[in-house]
């Protein structure tokens, strides 16, 4: 590889070397932040250490300790191992200071425990060169390192990591080419969470100028319910939930030792209520400090106003976990009224989604009031309660059918993911066939300019949503700009007052 193929990058710690890739500068494993381990271990991010000379900016960085996605899959770590955690990539059309191009950054999902910028689904490549945008991706600590409420840490230190990973980019991404004056946020899923937490925080005012939260989770845990649940996670590892008892355990080892906490949540369901029915017990935590306020409660009072969104969210949501689960063709009444008695809006949960869709089966009640709950009404809610704040926000819903498997996952959660990035392949695959058909390309490349566009301009290309005539983008084959679809679930939840989930315990 010749030189004119390796650019160069100035950032405020030293020279980095990346790659010259389809066109594309691409940096990786840049650390943002200095390793949180030893005695920084559960405490707030530190600044990277500088180095003299060029550091190699050609690997991705080590993901964060994680458990693994499935019993007996190998480890997420891969052959990357070490502990600089902490690491952003960057894809750049044009390295040149002077370029000032619109940024993208990207905040992955995983249910606040799994997942890594590493993911071969993330590449930044199509978004970056086919919408001429800096794409950066990054990692930050997950599961009990990040979110777990431990006494002797700060709460919610995967978005402090989130935060210092936005200062970087403000500090440098000039050099490659970005324009720090146009920073826009993205994720999905726990991403979206994480995002909706950014817009409310005050260390992250003034680090972004918009923001793209796709599927956002309505779980946001009170500190009284986050303490309760540390608890229970530290016993599981042989600790007390104190910083430096569980820094005592090995950082690989620790999720492994609390993971069957995750498999046997219904046990705790007198003490958790519906997270107990969830498949993680991880959210951001309203501590009052770092997070002083539910996401929508802060937004409703204008605390992110500058702040352009979108928002939306796929049509079959809970589809994807109702396969994982094999719960297909398994679901019967009893199991239903549970599900809507759990999470349907109060007073009268199961009459009410029974009498607002009288054809629906059980199974369907069953996935529409999860999906409702977890993530539709949520992300609809944070809309309009960022509407309500003095904001301007455009909203989407995905109906296109995941062509794989028979069409039976539907508009399922994370299809998004694939179609962002136009990364066809592996997840994606799972999703799509491994031959994608070509409305998926067409889709696809519709999303992206639609992203890419917003983060240069504040316009998607269609109208900012309002509570008069509620309109939303509909991405299917056919993409149409129409009243919001799901109505019969918004007016279910239209006095629902999305916010920190309490604890039981009395």
């Amino acid at each position: 590889m010749s030189e004119t193929d390796r650019p160069l990058a100035a950032t405020t710690t030293g020279t980095v070397r990346g790659r010259t890739e389809n066109g594309l500068a691409v940096f990786r494993g840049i650390p943002y932040a200095a390793p949180p381990v030893g005695g920084a271990r559960f405490l707030a991010p530190r600044p990277a250490d500088p180095w003299d000379g060029v550091r190699e900016a050609g690997t991705y960085g080590p993901p964060a300790p994680q458990e693994a996605m499935l019993p007996g899959a190998p480890s997420p770590a891969g052959s990357v191992t070490g502990d600089d955690w902490l690491t952003v990539n960057v894809w750049t059309p044009a390295p040149d200071p002077a370029a000032r191009l619109p940024v993208l950054v990207w905040i992955h999902g995983g249910g606040y425990k799994l997942g890594t910028a590493g993911d071969a689904g993330y590449d930044g490549g199509r978004l970056a060169r086919d919408g001429r945008a800096v794409v950066v991706t990054l990692n930050y600590r997950l599961g009990m390192e990040g979110f777990a409420r431990v006494q002797g840490a700060p709460a919610n230190r995967g978005l402090l990591d989130q935060v210092a990973a936005l200062r970087w980019v403000r500090e440098n991404i000039t050099a490659f080419g970005g324009d720090p004056d146009r920073v826009t946020v993205f994720g999905e899923s726990a991403g979206a969470g994480s995002i909706a937490a950014l817009l409310v925080m005050p260390r992250a005012q003034g680090l972004f100028r918009r923001a793209v939260a796709q599927s956002v989770p309505g779980t946001f845990f009170s500190d009284e319910l986050a303490t309760d649940i540390a608890g229970v996670l530290a016993a599981a590892a042989g600790a007390r939930p104190t910083a430096a008892d569980l820094s005592r355990v090995d950082p690989w080892e620790l999720p492994a030792a609390v993971a069957p906490v995750s498999d046997e949540m219904l046990r705790y369901e007198d003490r958790w209520g519906a997270v107990a029915h969830t498949s993680t017990p991880y959210s951001p935590v309203v501590d009052g400090d770092v997070l002083p306020v539910a996401p929508w409660q802060a937004l409703a009072g204008g605390a992110a106003r500058d702040v352009e969104l979108i928002t939306g969210h796929t049509r079959d949501e809970y589809r994807l976990f109702h396969a994982l689960g094999g719960r297909i063709g398994r679901v019967g009444e009893e199991e239903a009224a549970t599900a809507l008695r759990v999470f349907g809006p109060r007073p009268d949960p199961v009459g009410a989604y029974r009498a607002a869709f009288p054809d629906a089966s059980p199974e369907q009640l069953y996935e529409l009031v999860q999906s409702d709950w977890l993530f539709r009404m949520p992300t609809l809610h944070l809309a309009e309660a960022h509407l309500a704040g003095g904001g301007r926000v455009h909203v989407y819903e995905l109906t296109w059918p995941a062509p794989a498997h028979g069409g039976y996952l539907g508009a399922c959660h994370g299809l998004d993911v694939p179609l962002t990035f136009g990364v066809l392949g592996g997840f994606g695959a799972e999703l799509l066939g491994p031959t994608p058909p070509p409305v998926a390309e067409e889709l696809s490349a519709r999303i992206r300019t639609a992203w890419t566009a917003f983060a240069a301009t504040g316009d998607p290309g269609w109208p900012a949503y309002d509570t008069g005539r509620r309109l939303v983008r509909v991405l299917d084959e056919k993409p149409a700009v129409a009243a919001y679809p799901e109505e019969v679930s918004r007016r279910l939840w239209q006095h629902h007052a999305f916010g920190a989930l309490p604890s039981l315990v009395v």
